[in-house]
């Protein structure tokens, strides 16, 4: 069982930046793929990225590339999402996701990943 936990969203002006992390329990962190979501009132949960366990590959949704970045710390169990150039249509609730699949396996739009954390609100104003 791994419990994931996001800090760092909040209310922040259009052209700005956030760092949001996730810090998840358990000993085997490098293990897990991570991947942050995001969900905006009245939309369907979106896929924002993804890293794999030793950070070797990532991923990103086409909405966020060259903005955002993904990166982890395996020794102090987190992974960050640092956001800039912020949009307010990045105004979502930020949800981090473990997983002990692959990368390219979660990329599959029906592979649910296992872990989810309780979400962070970003709200971006303009």
């Amino acid at each position: 069982q791994v419990q994931l936990v996001e800090s760092g969203g909040g209310l922040v002006q259009a052209g700005g930046s956030l760092r949001l992390s996730c810090r998840a329990s358990g000993r085997t962190f490098s293990n897990y793929t991570m991947g942050w979501f995001r969900q905006a009132p009245v939309k369907e949960r979106e896929f924002v990225a993804a890293l794999d366990g030793n950070a070797r590959s990532t991923y990103y949704a086409d909405s966020v590339k060259g903005r955002f970045t993904i990166s982890r710390e395996n020794a102090k169990n987190t992974v960050y999402l640092q956001m800039n150039s912020l949009k307010p249509e990045d105004t979502a609730v930020y949800y981090c996701a473990a997983d002990q699949s692959p990368l390219y396996r979660l990329l599959h739009p029906k592979k649910e990943y296992d872990y989810w954390g309780q979400g962070t609100q970003v709200t971006v104003s303009s």
